[in-house]
């Protein structure tokens, strides 16, 4: 099934875009692939990151959106990714990155398009537990920027992903969440030797 890939705003493009031509923010840039890149530099996949920052005792969630994470293609692959934040002045660039998370997404991303049903595809940060999930929600016309995990979303951790939690299966958030929240919720084990 195909995936409804939200838009990204316009703004937020143009400002990948913009870094994406610019041979001194290229250069710059601290992934040698994107340096080293032969051929032209695409933006594609764009997609919002939310950032799921605690979960309450009744497991609902709360999510802020961070950003807009777009991957960068030289040809049919993904080489690294491109990222751009919300400022008081709208949306700008923030920096280009390479490592696990671009072919793990790409990789969900894949994935997602053999599931039944239609979705639409988001990341979801944990950064508590240093976690990145492709996020499935299920309403496909819903405003991409807002909102909190459905419990029959789908949470697709990506590799690396923490230890006991397997990357790329696809989880229902109300099956996951509970083994998120008791990863967060700390406990109270007093060190040998301290006073009680």
């Amino acid at each position: 099934m195909p995936l409804h890939v939200p838009q990204a705003p316009a703004p937020a493009l143009r400002t990948v875009l913009t870094a994406l031509g610019s041979p001194t923010a290229v250069r710059e840039a601290r992934t040698p692939s994107l340096r080293s890149a032969q051929g032209p530099l695409t933006a594609e996949h764009p997609l919002p990151v939310h950032v799921l920052d605690h979960i309450t005792s009744t497991g609902a969630s709360s999510t802020r959106l961070a950003g807009w994470r777009f991957l960068v293609h030289c040809g049919d692959r993904a080489i690294a990714a491109a990222e751009t934040r919300l400022t008081p002045d709208g949306w700008a660039f923030s920096h280009f990155f390479e490592g696990p998370y671009i072919t793990a997404t790409e990789r969900a991303l894949r994935q997602a398009e053999t599931m039944p049903g239609p979705y639409q595809p988001r990341l979801l940060s944990v950064p508590a537990l240093y976690m990145l999930t492709l996020w499935l929600h299920g309403d496909c016309g819903a405003d991409g920027t807002e909102g909190r995990p459905a419990a029959t979303d789908l949470l697709v951790p990506l590799a690396p992903a923490p230890p006991g939690i397997a990357a790329h299966r696809p989880h229902r958030v109300a099956e996951l969440l509970p083994v998120l929240t008791h990863r967060l919720t700390p406990t109270h084990v007093p060190l040998l030797g301290s006073p009680a």
